[in-house]
Protein backbone atom coordinates (compact mmCIF):
# COMPACT_ATOMS: atom_id res chain seq x y z
CA UNK A 1 0.00 0.00 0.00
CA UNK A 2 1.06 3.65 -1.31
CA UNK A 3 1.76 5.52 1.73
CA UNK A 4 -0.49 8.97 2.18
CA UNK A 5 1.03 11.75 0.99
CA UNK A 6 1.21 14.79 3.41
CA UNK A 7 -1.40 17.73 2.95
CA UNK A 8 -0.10 20.53 0.58
CA UNK A 9 -0.04 23.41 3.56
CA UNK A 10 1.47 20.82 6.03
CA UNK A 11 4.54 22.85 7.90
CA UNK A 12 7.84 20.98 7.19
CA UNK A 13 10.47 20.56 9.46
CA UNK A 14 13.37 23.02 9.24
CA UNK A 15 16.66 21.77 7.95
CA UNK A 16 19.35 21.09 9.63
CA UNK A 17 21.68 24.31 9.65
CA UNK A 18 24.57 22.24 8.68
CA UNK A 19 25.24 17.86 8.50
CA UNK A 20 27.10 15.79 10.92
CA UNK A 21 30.91 16.45 10.00
CA UNK A 22 30.73 19.65 7.69
CA UNK A 23 32.27 22.89 9.75
CA UNK A 24 30.14 25.68 10.98
CA UNK A 25 30.03 28.65 9.39
CA UNK A 26 32.49 31.49 10.11
CA UNK A 27 31.19 34.82 11.64
CA UNK A 28 32.49 37.23 10.20
CA UNK A 29 34.99 39.33 12.01
CA UNK A 30 33.00 42.39 11.99
CA UNK A 31 29.60 40.45 12.65
CA UNK A 32 28.06 43.41 15.14
CA UNK A 33 30.44 46.09 14.64
CA UNK A 34 28.53 48.52 13.08
CA UNK A 35 25.52 48.45 15.84
CA UNK A 36 28.22 48.65 18.32
CA UNK A 37 29.75 51.54 16.54
CA UNK A 38 26.27 53.75 16.36
CA UNK A 39 25.50 52.92 19.79
CA UNK A 40 28.92 54.62 20.56
CA UNK A 41 28.35 57.52 18.66
CA UNK A 42 25.01 57.46 19.85
CA UNK A 43 25.79 57.19 24.14
CA UNK A 44 29.16 59.16 23.69
CA UNK A 45 28.52 61.36 21.05
CA UNK A 46 30.27 61.37 17.29
CA UNK A 47 33.24 64.06 18.71
CA UNK A 48 34.17 60.33 20.53
CA UNK A 49 34.59 58.35 17.15
CA UNK A 50 38.18 58.73 15.58
CA UNK A 51 37.96 59.93 12.22
CA UNK A 52 38.32 56.27 10.46
CA UNK A 53 35.10 55.22 12.65
CA UNK A 54 32.93 58.69 11.96
CA UNK A 55 33.89 58.06 8.11
CA UNK A 56 32.90 54.55 8.40
CA UNK A 57 29.61 55.12 10.13
CA UNK A 58 29.37 57.48 6.54
CA UNK A 59 29.90 54.52 4.57
CA UNK A 60 27.60 52.37 5.89
CA UNK A 61 24.83 54.01 3.37
CA UNK A 62 26.70 53.14 0.36
CA UNK A 63 27.87 49.10 1.88
CA UNK A 64 24.82 47.98 3.52
CA UNK A 65 26.47 44.27 5.21
CA UNK A 66 30.21 44.34 3.96
CA UNK A 67 32.88 45.66 5.97
CA UNK A 68 33.93 49.13 5.12
CA UNK A 69 36.73 50.34 7.91
CA UNK A 70 39.62 49.31 4.96
CA UNK A 71 37.83 51.67 3.05
CA UNK A 72 37.82 54.25 5.44
CA UNK A 73 41.50 53.61 6.14
CA UNK A 74 42.19 53.69 2.77
CA UNK A 75 40.00 56.86 1.51
CA UNK A 76 42.25 58.83 4.30
CA UNK A 77 45.30 57.59 3.30
CA UNK A 78 44.49 58.60 -0.13
CA UNK A 79 43.20 62.09 0.75
CA UNK A 80 44.88 63.17 3.89
CA UNK A 81 42.10 63.89 5.80
CA UNK A 82 38.37 63.46 6.63
CA UNK A 83 37.38 67.05 5.43
CA UNK A 84 39.70 66.74 2.31
CA UNK A 85 37.35 63.13 1.58
CA UNK A 86 34.61 64.84 1.96
CA UNK A 87 35.36 67.99 -0.09
CA UNK A 88 36.35 66.06 -2.70
CA UNK A 89 34.70 66.20 -6.05
CA UNK A 90 32.31 63.56 -7.16
CA UNK A 91 34.27 62.28 -10.34
CA UNK A 92 37.65 62.08 -8.28
CA UNK A 93 35.47 59.79 -5.28
CA UNK A 94 33.67 57.54 -7.90
CA UNK A 95 37.63 56.37 -8.65
CA UNK A 96 38.62 55.06 -5.62
CA UNK A 97 37.65 51.74 -5.60
CA UNK A 98 35.19 50.18 -3.66
CA UNK A 99 33.21 53.59 -3.23
CA UNK A 100 30.76 53.41 -5.62
CA UNK A 101 27.87 55.80 -6.63
CA UNK A 102 25.91 55.27 -3.27
CA UNK A 103 29.03 55.63 -1.28
CA UNK A 104 29.98 58.95 -2.92
CA UNK A 105 26.43 59.96 -2.79
CA UNK A 106 26.66 59.64 0.85
CA UNK A 107 29.73 61.72 1.41
CA UNK A 108 28.67 64.62 -1.09
CA UNK A 109 25.59 64.97 0.54
CA UNK A 110 27.24 65.15 4.55
CA UNK A 111 28.80 67.69 3.06
CA UNK A 112 25.96 69.85 1.95
CA UNK A 113 24.14 68.95 5.15
CA UNK A 114 27.40 70.65 6.85
CA UNK A 115 27.18 73.80 5.13
CA UNK A 116 23.68 74.27 5.05
CA UNK A 117 23.64 73.89 8.48
CA UNK A 118 26.88 76.65 9.21
CA UNK A 119 25.04 78.83 6.45
CA UNK A 120 21.61 78.74 8.74
CA UNK A 121 23.44 79.84 11.55
CA UNK A 122 24.41 83.22 9.67
CA UNK A 123 21.30 83.77 8.63
CA UNK A 124 18.94 86.40 10.51
CA UNK A 125 21.79 87.22 12.45
CA UNK A 126 24.73 90.13 12.27
CA UNK A 127 27.64 88.46 10.10
CA UNK A 128 30.11 90.99 11.61
CA UNK A 129 29.21 90.12 15.13
CA UNK A 130 29.68 86.14 14.05
CA UNK A 131 32.66 86.53 12.26
CA UNK A 132 34.55 82.96 13.73
CA UNK A 133 31.61 81.62 12.33
CA UNK A 134 32.17 82.86 8.95
CA UNK A 135 35.21 82.07 9.04
CA UNK A 136 34.57 78.39 9.68
CA UNK A 137 31.67 78.29 7.13
CA UNK A 138 34.15 79.82 4.06
CA UNK A 139 37.10 77.39 5.18
CA UNK A 140 34.59 74.09 4.82
CA UNK A 141 32.67 75.55 1.46
CA UNK A 142 36.52 76.56 -0.69
CA UNK A 143 39.39 75.72 1.65
CA UNK A 144 40.19 72.63 -0.14
CA UNK A 145 39.14 73.16 -3.45
CA UNK A 146 41.95 72.52 -5.92
CA UNK A 147 41.32 75.46 -7.88
CA UNK A 148 40.65 79.19 -7.21
CA UNK A 149 37.17 80.39 -6.30
CA UNK A 150 35.53 83.73 -6.11
CA UNK A 151 32.29 84.10 -3.60
CA UNK A 152 30.72 86.90 -3.14
CA UNK A 153 28.21 87.05 0.59
CA UNK A 154 25.57 89.84 -0.13
CA UNK A 155 24.39 91.35 3.37
CA UNK A 156 21.13 93.87 4.37
CA UNK A 157 21.27 96.84 6.81
CA UNK A 158 21.54 94.95 9.53
CA UNK A 159 24.64 92.61 8.33
CA UNK A 160 22.37 89.33 8.04
CA UNK A 161 23.23 87.16 5.11
CA UNK A 162 20.87 87.18 2.36
CA UNK A 163 22.52 85.36 -0.60
CA UNK A 164 26.12 83.33 -0.99
CA UNK A 165 26.96 82.77 -4.68
CA UNK A 166 30.07 81.77 -6.43
CA UNK A 167 30.66 84.19 -8.59
CA UNK A 168 33.81 82.61 -11.01
CA UNK A 169 35.65 79.58 -10.79
CA UNK A 170 39.28 79.74 -12.14
CA UNK A 171 42.59 77.84 -12.41
CA UNK A 172 44.52 76.46 -9.70
CA UNK A 173 46.06 80.25 -9.01
CA UNK A 174 44.26 82.58 -10.52
CA UNK A 175 40.42 83.76 -10.91
CA UNK A 176 38.98 86.24 -12.86
CA UNK A 177 36.91 88.65 -10.89
CA UNK A 178 34.22 91.40 -12.76
CA UNK A 179 33.84 94.30 -11.18
CA UNK A 180 30.32 95.50 -13.20
CA UNK A 181 29.02 92.04 -12.38
CA UNK A 182 29.37 92.17 -8.78
CA UNK A 183 27.88 95.49 -8.20
CA UNK A 184 25.17 94.60 -10.30
CA UNK A 185 24.23 91.40 -8.51
CA UNK A 186 24.43 93.17 -4.93
CA UNK A 187 21.75 95.81 -6.75
CA UNK A 188 19.18 93.08 -7.92
CA UNK A 189 19.33 91.25 -4.55
CA UNK A 190 19.08 94.78 -2.69
CA UNK A 191 21.96 94.21 -0.46
CA UNK A 192 23.49 96.99 1.30
CA UNK A 193 27.08 95.43 1.81
CA UNK A 194 29.13 92.83 0.66
CA UNK A 195 31.97 90.15 1.75
CA UNK A 196 34.39 88.98 -1.00
CA UNK A 197 35.64 85.57 -0.36
CA UNK A 198 38.57 83.54 -2.20
CA UNK A 199 40.96 80.66 -1.30
CA UNK A 200 44.51 79.77 -2.41
CA UNK A 201 44.89 76.62 -3.93
CA UNK A 202 48.50 76.93 -2.30
CA UNK A 203 47.45 76.89 1.68
CA UNK A 204 49.36 80.38 1.52
CA UNK A 205 46.58 83.36 2.24
CA UNK A 206 48.68 86.04 1.55
CA UNK A 207 47.02 88.55 -1.24
CA UNK A 208 48.36 89.10 -4.39
CA UNK A 209 48.49 92.37 -6.14
CA UNK A 210 46.13 91.81 -8.33
CA UNK A 211 43.65 90.57 -5.03
CA UNK A 212 44.50 94.18 -3.45
CA UNK A 213 43.78 96.00 -6.90
CA UNK A 214 40.51 94.13 -7.28
CA UNK A 215 39.26 94.47 -3.78
CA UNK A 216 39.72 98.22 -4.46
CA UNK A 217 37.98 98.61 -7.55
CA UNK A 218 34.85 97.06 -5.96
CA UNK A 219 35.03 99.19 -3.12
CA UNK A 220 35.18 102.41 -5.43
CA UNK A 221 32.75 101.16 -7.79
CA UNK A 222 30.08 100.07 -5.14
CA UNK A 223 30.29 102.82 -3.11
CA UNK A 224 28.69 105.66 -4.52
CA UNK A 225 25.51 102.90 -4.99
CA UNK A 226 25.45 102.88 -1.06
CA UNK A 227 26.64 99.17 -1.19
CA UNK A 228 29.40 98.56 1.52
CA UNK A 229 32.52 96.21 1.04
CA UNK A 230 32.89 95.06 4.07
CA UNK A 231 36.14 92.89 3.97
CA UNK A 232 37.82 90.80 1.80
CA UNK A 233 38.69 87.47 3.01
CA UNK A 234 41.60 84.89 1.64
CA UNK A 235 40.70 80.78 2.57
CA UNK A 236 44.00 78.76 2.43
CA UNK A 237 44.23 75.54 4.68
CA UNK A 238 44.03 76.12 8.12
CA UNK A 239 45.06 79.84 7.56
CA UNK A 240 42.64 82.76 6.38
CA UNK A 241 44.02 86.68 5.76
CA UNK A 242 41.46 89.64 6.02
CA UNK A 243 42.17 92.47 3.53
CA UNK A 244 40.58 95.09 5.94
CA UNK A 245 43.05 93.66 9.18
CA UNK A 246 45.88 93.93 6.67
CA UNK A 247 44.76 97.77 5.90
CA UNK A 248 44.19 97.14 2.51
CA UNK A 249 40.70 97.74 2.51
Amino acid sequence: MMAAKPPRNAVRPPRAAASLGEAPVATPHFHGHRNRLRERLLAAGAESLPDYELLEVLLFAGNPRGDVKPLAKDLLQQFGSLAEVLSADPETLLGVSGLGIAGAAALKSVREAALRLLKAELRDKPVIGSWDRLIDYCKATIAYGKVEEFHLLFLDRRNALIAHERQQKGTVDHTPVYTREVVKRALELGASALILVHNHPSGDPTPSKADIAVTRDIAKAAAPLGVTLHDHVIIGRGAHTSLRDLGLL
